[in-house]
């Protein structure tokens, strides 16, 4: 009775391994095509944030309207409101220019709310907007400029960093997938199926939170490409050598038990 329960035990035990293996290929190809999508769009990213780069200021006076030349434009106004206003979470110091002005100058421009120009703009001055085809770069007056933020070279590397976030958890359900079928060969060979990798839950907390941290970290240092560099790296450093070491603890066995070792089986008994 106890041997066919043990059985019974067992199969449900294998049957369950296959499915959670099943479960996480599916996660990790669902996770990998997520992925795929914002990196279509990187190559043309790539290609605007190249002419962003090279772009000079258009020659002569600033056309009225971008005419497709991708130059960089410089509009004059006279400011009719500056204050801080509240931002998401954070606060910027938004400025509107008094109509008529050509877009995209026509819009508000949220500027650092701790930066110079949130100290010297006030309403009834006078600033300069530089403008790249439907985006403002940069507001100056008196020699004082600030670059603003969400400019076309920063879209690469949020993309490239969104297209990571989706293909890291897709590397780990990729190889939670193989540990389940692992141990449901393991357990259907008799083989033990004791897990290698001691810290259960914590691990894949340790595995995605370490390099994310890293890189954020970095981004406060450096600049965003080399945060997205240091957190590839560092998820590296850490999938090879386990993938690596899982494939060689995966071997099969030697048919012979070590000296002085006893003969276990499946569950870890002797037999």
């Amino acid at each position: 009775m106890a041997v066919r329960t043990t059985d019974r035990w067992i199969s449900a035990r294998i049957r369950k391994e296959w499915w959670q293996a099943v479960a996480w290929a599916l996660l990790g190809l669902s996770l990998s095509a997520v992925a795929v999508v914002p990196s279509l769009y990187v190559p043309g990213k790539v290609a605007t944030e190249t002419a962003f780069r090279d772009a000079r200021p258009c020659a002569g006076e600033a056309p009225a309207r971008d005419d497709g030349a991708g130059c960089l434009r410089t509009i004059r106004g006279t400011v009719l409101s500056a204050r801080t206003v509240k931002s998401g979470r954070t606060k910027a110091f938004r400025v509107r220019l008094r109509p008529p002005v050509p877009a995209p100058a026509d819009r508000s421009i949220d500027l650092d709310a701790h930066g110079d120009l949130s100290e010297l703009v006030q309403p009834g001055e006078r600033v300069d907007v530089t403008t790249w085809r439907n985006d403002a770069v940069s507001v100056s007056q008196g020699g004082v400029s600030e670059r603003l933020a969400g400019l076309p070279d920063e879209d690469p590397t949020v993309l490239t960093g969104a297209a990571l976030i989706a293909v890291w958890p897709a590397a780990l359900a990729f190889i939670a997938a193989f540990g389940s079928a692992r141990r449901a060969r393991c357990l259907a060979t008799g083989r033990p199926a004791d897990p290698r990798v001691p810290f259960r839950k914590a691990t894949p907390v340790g595995v995605i939170a370490v390099p994310l941290v890293a890189g954020f970290s970095a981004g406060h240092f450096w600049d965003t490409w080399t945060a997205v560099v240091m957190a590839v790296v560092l998820w590296a450093l850490i999938a090879v050598p386990a993938t690596v070491l899982a494939l060689r603890w995966d071997r099969e066995p030697s048919p012979a038990s070590p000296p002085g070792k006893e003969a276990t089986g499946p569950l870890g008994e002797p037999v």
